[in-house]
């Protein structure tokens, strides 16, 4: 069974943390072990990895990312309750070129109308209910036109924990927000006021799930990019440093990632040069390239993959002519 996964931590925690968990040797291989499922690892495991000529991470310094081609992460949260994988209730996609230490955070609008392999077409988040993150990575692949190589997945609980360990973020609400459903016994109930909040994990929930307005789920993409570039600075805080391994400790339990305990080791290494301000954080597919589509009564959100994919690839070329 899926364990639970990550909504958008990897880039905190992946990226925006990177340069900080070098300091804290032990913490990090058992958290990225308890994580992994890459090599029959799993959550249960309390054993340091094992030590073999392209895999060793029980040594310090944390090794470096060897690597020159574009690594692209798909970042899962979802709206799972009890034994339902439910759908995704966020897709996001953090690039990075080893390169240029260039960075994209990418929000993909889950009501995109997108090719599922083996289930014709629908909108992008049913692929979690049809098989999981695997096939949710194939099918954000085939959209962007880009390989995706790896994926880090967490549920609402997961999301929570991980706020709550670091005691909370400050958000400027920009409007009042409210919400309620019986359907689930009010327990993701949303009512935020407008102004400046400290939020506990319960709060910060709500403030990235809103989307019953005018706007729906562009203004709430927009927010959780809002969110974690604001969760990424709390983790940079000093405060926070002495915290990483309590941090860990955490939110291994409700994260599942097809990264290696050794590849996230080297991806925190990589991390170390990506300032999380300058990262460019964006709505995909952009407005520009939207098309209102009906599938049977239901409107869903086209596009044309080519010209997608074309921006896409302009965003990278911009990565690589920065170096030159």
């Amino acid at each position: 069974m899926l364990k639970k996964w990550l909504w958008g931590t990897t880039l905190t925690l992946a990226l925006a943390v990177t340069g900080v968990l070098v300091y804290y040797g032990y913490s990090i291989v058992h958290f990225a072990n308890s994580i992994s499922t890459a090599s029959g690892t799993s959550s249960s495991s309390t054993s340091t990895p094992q030590t073999d000529p392209g895999n060793d991470t029980s040594t310090t310094p944390i090794p470096k990312w060897e690597g020159k081609e574009r690594v692209n992460i798909l970042l899962l949260g979802g709206d799972s309750r009890g034994d339902d994988a439910g759908r995704s209730d966020s897709v996001m996609v953090a690039s990075i070129d080893p390169v240029s230490k260039r960075a994209h955070l990418f929000s993909v609008l889950r009501d995109t109308y997108v090719d599922i392999p083996g289930h014709g077409k629908s909108r992008l988040n049913a692929a979690f209910s049809y098989g999981g993150a695997e096939l949710t990575k194939q099918t954000v692949s085939n959209l962007l036109g880009i390989p995706i190589q790896h994926y880090v997945y967490t549920d609402f609980i997961g999301f929570m924990a991980l706020v709550d360990a670091v005691d909370g973020i400050d958000i400027d609400v920009e409007k009042d927000m409210y919400y309620t459903s019986k359907a689930d016994k009010h327990m993701y109930d949303i009512d935020l006021k407008k102004g400046l909040q400290h939020m506990d994990g319960k709060t910060a929930l709500q403030y990235v799930r809103f989307r019953h307005d005018a706007t729906s789920d562009f203004t709430r993409t927009e927010r959780q990019r809002i969110f974690m570039t604001e969760l990424a600075k709390k983790l940079q805080s000093t405060t926070s440093l002495f915290k990483i391994p309590d941090i860990l400790e955490a939110v291994a339990p409700y994260i599942e990632t097809d990264l290696s305990p050794t590849q996230m080791l080297k991806l925190a290494s990589l991390g170390f040069d990506i300032n999380v301000s300058e990262v460019d954080k964006q709505q995909i597919p952009p407005n520009k390239l939207l098309t209102n589509e009906l599938a049977g009564s239901a409107q869903v959100l086209g596009v044309d993959k080519s010209k997608l994919q074309a921006y896409i690839q302009n965003l990278f070329d911009e990565d690589a002519q920065a170096q030159q």
